[in-house]
């Protein structure tokens, strides 16, 4: 009987982590191809299939004007197959292209200029950053953000902010010239510089200080795994009345669509430069396990809209991973067109092959390495 248990506890748990993450993904994977799919046809190029998900078709259907469009069996991404293409990474060009007529050659991918080819390959990651900024705006300007006052409650003693002179009732104001508006903006802010020297604007008592606040670096074990953060050693506010909900116009919206769109990238650029530098682990890459688990603790504690913020974040990431100039990915194909534009002539047929097969093998690669990072670091998720 507690073998019968165990088995429908775990496959409840798998339900409550695979939904989540496919609602995510689907959303974020669709709109990528999606820019793809519209700029191409803009530039007249026939798309023959576009498809959420790969292998098998499960179900699909095509439109008036010929393309499939298609639900596969393994719905870890997707793509778009334009007219002429080789496959459906866009890797070389299709035999068919010489028993078409000269119209039907003309709206071939690879009989479009350079600059057609580029725009329809970067349309899937711009799509991605558009799809964050709407969300992000959407979701403050529809709803609102709550906020804590950013009051120092208490402050640990030996902390980096007791050192610092940070007292018990300062308002911190700034933090290197960034107004904080919540003790969630004074978090962010610390959490993600530790060991850089701040500089941290108080209001003491109507009297305004500058203080240097060096965040320390510390380890904390969640969920999802390790993660290293800054910490300063404050308290925040635990009365009820220093809780409000921020109101955004629709520019302060919009705005803050943007700038929580550039956070994510500049977080994620840092870190990487971090890791190739040394100065950061290589724990904290999450692969599917890890996104799944996360869609899951997120859709159980903080319901569609938290869901949906993290649709915002994740289409970020899928963005930025696609303009890495790796072939395979979107942008290892803009290298090979800004080689081309250089060059007068893209590279041989054997050259861009050999480039192809790298890059499948580094994505594959990758994948398996952050597949394994996450059974290491989170064990059993499910």
């Amino acid at each position: 009987m507690d073998f019968v248990v165990h088995i429908w506890n775990a496959g409840s748990n798998l339900l409550g982590y695979l939904v989540p993450f496919l609602f995510v993904l689907t959303i974020v994977v669709f709109v990528h191809e999606l820019g793809h799919f519209l700029v191409g046809r803009w530039c007249g190029v026939d798309v023959k299939t576009f498809s959420i998900g790969f292998g098998r078709e499960l179900f699909g259907f095509n439109d008036r004007h010929g393309t499939r469009w298609r639900f596969a069996l393994i719905p870890l991404g997707g793509y778009v197959k334009f007219s002429g293409d080789g496959d459906a990474s866009s890797s070389g060009v299709d035999s068919e292209v010489q028993q078409m007529t000269p119209e039907q050659q003309a709206r071939t991918f690879p009989a479009q200029s350079i600059g057609k080819r580029a725009a329809i390959v970067a349309a899937g990651p711009i799509a991605n950053f558009i799809l964050a900024i709407l969300i992000f705006a959407g979701t403050v300007y529809a709803f609102g953000r709550p906020a804590l006052v950013p009051r120092v409650e208490q402050v640990t003693v030996g902390g980096a902010a007791e050192r610092a002179g940070l007292r018990s009732g300062d308002l911190v104001v700034s933090i290197n010239g960034h107004e904080i508006r919540s003790f969630g903006d004074m978090q962010r802010e610390i959490s993600t510089r530790p060991n850089e020297t701040l500089s941290v604007v108080i209001d003491r008592a109507g009297e305004t200080l500058t203080l240097p606040v060096t965040p320390e670096l510390v380890e904390t074990s969640t969920a999802v795994g390790k993660q290293r953060i800054g910490v300063v050693g404050i308290q925040a506010s635990r009365r009820p009345e220093d809780w409000s909900v921020q109101h955004f116009t629709f520019l302060e919206s919009v705005k803050t669509g943007f700038s929580e769109t550039w956070f994510v990238v500049d977080r994620t650029y840092d870190y990487l430069s971090k890791l190739v530098s040394g100065r950061e682990s290589t724990d904290q890459l999450s692969g599917p396990i890890r996104i799944a688990q996360v869609s899951g603790m997120v859709a159980s504690n903080g319901g569609v809209l938290a869901l949906i913020n993290l649709a915002a974040i994740l289409s970020v990431s899928i963005g930025l991973m696609n303009l890495l100039p790796v072939p395979m990915l979107d942008g290892g194909h803009l290298m090979f067109y800004l080689i081309e534009a250089l060059r007068g002539r893209p590279l041989s047929d054997r050259a861009q092959e050999i480039g192809y097969r790298l890059g499948l093998g580094l994505v594959l690669m990758l994948m398996m390495f952050v597949t394994w990072n996450d059974i290491v670091h989170v064990g059993s998720p499910l």
